[in-house]
């Protein structure tokens, strides 16, 4: 039965432009219909808060917040919002429309996912958040429900209605346990949220992603939380074995229970995914996790399916950040077979072709004399002994890993390295932004390399992350403030704009972190511009246009005249209305836009002669008109309208004032 038949939005015509055409989904706070703007013809998402919720002025902020946060972020992959209002008690979101499925639709009818499927779906997740990072924003909430995958395999995030700036608190409780796996310990503890809580979200997709379950599971979602808070993230090695190292080092970095571990932003922790990626091979790429669920039922014809065909077995392709879709997951090259209904070379038997027995020798053959006797026993199996242990020895032997040490301080690297038996050659230092300072970021060999026995492993320990400067660029204008902050290695963020008597209109009055602040190279820095002095706006409404361009001008203002008319208490061709109103500030250099009177509008005057005061009053008020009284000194007592100062059946200026003779 279609549900969305019951639903009392299905059919009708938002704010006169949006007609929501079907239910596509429905949260806590909000559901998702898809829609056709009427206007521009196009099909969008309109996501619209529960009436219910639309009285309370916290979560109608936090969907205003996410419309502005979002627009700002112009990013391919991320979801964009195009529109945000308020039709009666629908308070709702107009964004863009992605056809294809959720990152958790994918999990839960694939299971576990190949490592290149993970990382392809990873990357532009990571420039996505990248992007709100260096623009100052934290998304806090993300999990497999927020990640979209297209019809063409593009992948985008979507739902930022929990938005933050950087380094704001808030609080978690309540939350529920689809949310709080993906929790960073901070934001359980303290509430606090930078761009590191969804860098440790990541992390957990990632997992998720490599072994098809989630790291920390419970009964209720106070058991998860005290896993976060007390456990580390396992390898996914140790529920996929054979998994490659270099993933089990991306999850153990990006899941660090100590955030000042983590890498300190997406855009970091993407440049460590790459690094990653680059070093594994095609096979432990294209490794088929046991966890994977098997795709042979889904068939062309198959229905049921919320997965695009165009992500659907054999091959499972997705676009990486902000381009086309990468190449898909290989498949086994027997394709003819598979064409004609043969299996899948993964799960199809094989055939092995025993060994042809050896000729019978004839009778007049027979075997040496050296190959007869237990000696001769004692001796192949020595020589065979022996040729394995010699082939061991020169394959594997004498050979040992190097043994897993990021993030190790250097005495823990020497232990290890002691423990495994092999020494510690130079050690050097370098800047790391996602390593603390004294801790191991690579080795040389690096980690799960083969090297001899008693060989030695050089170490390179971080200094900490790279800072400089926030550079001085009070008073410059805003061109050459962001290329200034460029020139340090920073990222220009957000620009606000305020009125200053001080500084020239386009020039900036400070930013944030101040000048001079030692921030880390890559930190977003924020700007606030002068709007330049603010003018009073004159009032100039009943004046001649002449007299108001005059007023105007002097002020340091434009004027524009509208080309409609109204009707108004000021005589024909003045001023009727100005835009923006008296008393208010402007910017030097802005227009103010007047209305031009046609004159008041002419009502008939009633008659009310003979009727009470009260009344007579009451009806001429209803009439637009104002009443004075006249009741001279014979008519300090009376009740009664002996006359009026225009007659009733005549017309007047509706506004205009009615004088009443009491006798």
């Amino acid at each position: 039965m279609d549900t969305t038949l019951q639903d009392p939005l299905v059919g009708q015509v938002l704010d006169g432009r949006y007609r929501v055409e079907a239910r596509i989904a429905v949260g806590g706070m909000a559901t998702v219909y898809r829609a056709v703007d009427t206007r521009l013809d196009r099909v969008l998402a309109l996501k619209v808060m529960h009436p219910a919720l639309a009285a309370d002025g916290s979560f109608v902020d936090r969907f205003i917040r996410e419309a502005k946060s979002v627009a700002r972020l112009d990013h391919p992959n991320v979801v964009q919002v195009f529109d945000q209002g308020t039709d009666r008690e629908y308070v709702y979101l107009a964004m863009e429309y992605v056809a294809g499925c959720t990152l958790r639709d994918v999990l839960r009818e694939r299971g576990a996912l190949q490592p290149r499927a993970a990382l392809d779906i990873l990357e532009p997740v990571l420039a996505a958040l990248g992007a709100a990072h260096r623009a100052g924003f934290v998304h806090r909430d993300m999990k497999p429900e927020n990640v979209l995958i297209g019809d063409d395999g593009r992948v985008k995030v979507a739902d930022f209605g929990l938005v933050r700036g950087v380094g704001t608190v808030t609080n978690t409780t309540g939350s529920v346990l689809g949310t709080v796996s993906y929790l960073a310990p901070e934001q359980i503890e303290s509430g606090t949220a930078d761009p590191r809580v969804d860098v440790y979200a990541c992390g957990i997709l990632l997992y998720e992603m490599l072994t098809g379950e989630r790291p920390h599971e419970g009964d209720s979602p106070a058991i998860v939380l005290y896993k976060h808070l007390h456990d580390d993230v396992p390898p996914p090695s140790a529920a996929v074995p054979g998994m490659a190292y270099g993933l089990d080092e991306l999850v153990a970095s990006a899941t660090a229970r100590n955030p000042e571990v983590r890498p300190y932003d997406a855009v970091a922790l993407l440049a460590q995914v790459r690094e990653a990626r680059g070093g594994l091979d095609e096979a432990q790429l294209d490794a088929l996790p046991p966890q994977a669920l098997s795709t042979e039922h889904h068939t062309a014809d198959d229905r049921t399916s919320v997965i695009p065909r165009a992500l659907t077995s054999p091959t499972l392709g997705f676009a990486r950040a902000g381009g086309p879709p990468s190449r898909p997951l290989p498949v086994d090259e027997d394709d003819g077979r598979r064409e004609h209904g043969g299996a899948d070379s993964r799960h199809r038997t094989s055939r092995l072709r025993t060994p042809a027995p050896p000729p019978r020798r004839g009778p007049g053959l027979r075997a040496p004399a050296l190959l007869r006797g237990p000696m001769t026993i004692v001796v192949v199996v020595l020589l065979v002994l022996g040729a394995g242990a010699g082939v061991w020895y020169i394959n594997s032997g004498q050979f040992t890993k190097v043994p897993p040490l990021l993030a190790k301080t250097e005495q823990e690297a020497r232990d290890r390295l002691a423990e495994a038996g092999l020494k510690v050659g130079g050690v050097e230092e370098a800047y790391s932004d996602s390593v603390k300072r004294g801790a191991v970021i690579r080795t040389d060999p690096a980690a799960g390399s083969r090297i001899r026995g008693a060989d030695a492993v050089s170490l390179t320990l971080s200094k900490g992350p790279r800072t400089v400067k926030v550079p001085e660029v009070g008073g410059d204008t805003l061109a050459e403030a962001r290329s200034a902050l460029k020139d340090a290695g920073l990222e220009p963020g957000m620009v606000t704009r305020e009125f200053s008597e001080d500084v020239a209109k386009g020039s900036v009055i400070s930013t944030g972190p101040a000048g001079g602040t030692e921030v880390r190279t890559g930190s977003a820095v924020s700007l606030t511009v002068s709007k330049g002095n603010p003018v009073d706006i004159p009032d100039v409404t009943g004046e001649e246009p002449a007299d108001a361009r005059a007023a105007l001008e002097e002020a340091g203002l434009e004027v524009e005249v509208a080309t409609e008319r109204v009707t108004s208490g000021h005589d024909a061709g003045r001023v009727a209305r100005q835009s923006p109103e008296a008393g208010g500030e402007a910017v030097e250099g802005d227009t103010v836009t007047l209305t031009l009177s046609k004159g008041p509008e002419m009502v008939e005057v009633p008659d009310v002669v003979g009727d009470r005061v009260d009344e007579a009053t009451e009806t001429l008020e209803a009439a637009g008109f104002r009443v004075e009284e006249d009741r001279g000194l014979l008519g300090l007592f009376g009740d009664t309208v002996r006359g009026q100062s225009v007659a009733g059946g005549d017309t007047a200026p509706k506004g205009s004032t009615i004088t009443l003779r009491i006798r």
